[in-house]
């Protein structure tokens, strides 16, 4: 069963509806609660439509370049990791925050390992579609893995790295 996990705890009252039709059809069928996350060209018709407040899955092979035009039409991105070794995800999310400039929501889903989720969080990554076991028990206990001070810059900056002048704080 997958369990919705943002910083704050898990999510009990999240809408948002990927069904696996979504990652190979691009298209999905929500209920009048649920909200549809849609594949990148369903969702480009219905912005182009005028719809606003949508999903959109951004597969690993998908051109993120392509929500441009349309950020202010989105209430979230999902980034898809099919396998816990595609790391394409974190770069559409990185690129999304820095160079699109996009503040909403992006939730990672597919293979979300708990190792990984410190570098999804500094990816921009806000939320976490959780099916794994281990992952699901480690949040669940607060028990996220990481390392504090980090060398290189990423979307979201780490905290102050102290008086050491070779570490990077962004």
């Amino acid at each position: 069963m997958t369990q919705i996990w943002k910083t704050t705890g898990f999510v009990t009252d999240d809408a948002w509806v990927l069904e696996a039709e979504v990652i190979e059809t691009g298209e999905t069928q929500a209920g009048s609660n649920e909200r549809a996350i849609h594949g990148l060209t369903t969702f480009i018709e219905k912005a182009e439509a005028g719809e606003t407040g949508l999903g959109v899955l951004v597969n690993p092979a998908d051109d993120v370049s392509r929500l441009q035009p349309y950020l202010d039409h989105i209430a979230l991105v999902a980034v898809a990791f099919p396998a816990f070794n595609d790391g394409r995800a974190f770069s559409h999310a990185s690129l999304l925050r820095s160079r699109l400039k996009f503040d909403g929501e992006i939730r990672a889903i597919g293979d979300v390992l708990i190792d990984q989720v410190p570098l999804m969080l500094r990816c921009g990554i806000d939320s976490f579609a959780v099916t794994n076991a281990t992952a699901l028990k480690r949040l669940g206990e607060g028990r996220l893995p990481g390392i504090d001070e980090h060398y290189q810059p990423t979307a979201r900056p780490s905290g102050e790295a102290g008086s050491y002048s070779w570490r990077r704080v962004s």
